[in-house]
């Protein structure tokens, strides 16, 4: 991954508290041509610092009630990739994460309900090959969510 300078760390900044900023608007803040940022933007893409820009779906607003954090024991670790790949196939697991501790992994899922929820642990989740046991965590409320803050020093005018 490239080095990025304070330019980049402040366009980060402004970008990941509105995604949807015009580029003339971010150059304006940040003393430089809309061009420039177009060009820093599209370097940060290419490097992997930026790595989407989109939307975040409310899963409430499209009947998925159920946040669920899923604990996954694989019978050997060197399992993973085969489970991940299976994993992806189920929409409703969002997030996918190989870990230390007592689990294999954990994945995030989303549920309808508690009947939805029952039939992806029992009906898909430990019917992968190699996953010996889950345990389940049911999340009752998002408290927040953010990225990572972006921190650059503030030019003296």
């Amino acid at each position: 991954m490239e080095k990025i300078d304070n330019l980049d760390k402040k366009i980060l900044s402004i970008l990941s508290k509105n995604a949807r900023i015009p580029f003339k608007d971010v150059a304006e803040e940040c003393n430089v041509s809309r061009a420039a940022v177009h060009q820093r933007v599209q370097r940060l893409i290419e490097s992997g610092v930026i790595t989407g820009s989109g939307f975040d779906v409310n899963p409430m607003s499209l009947g998925y009630h159920t946040c669920t954090y899923v604990g996954i024991t694989l019978e050997r670790g060197s399992m993973y990739k085969e489970v991940v790949k299976r994993l992806e196939l189920i929409p409703e697991v969002v997030e996918c994460h190989f870990t230390t501790g007592p689990y294999t992994m954990m994945a995030k899922l989303y549920a309808r309900d508690n009947e939805q929820l029952m039939h992806l642990l029992n009906g898909q989740l430990q019917e992968i090959p190699g996953v010996v046991s889950t345990e389940t965590l049911i999340s009752l409320e998002q408290s927040f969510k953010r990225d990572i803050p972006v921190h650059f020093v503030e030019e003296e005018e």
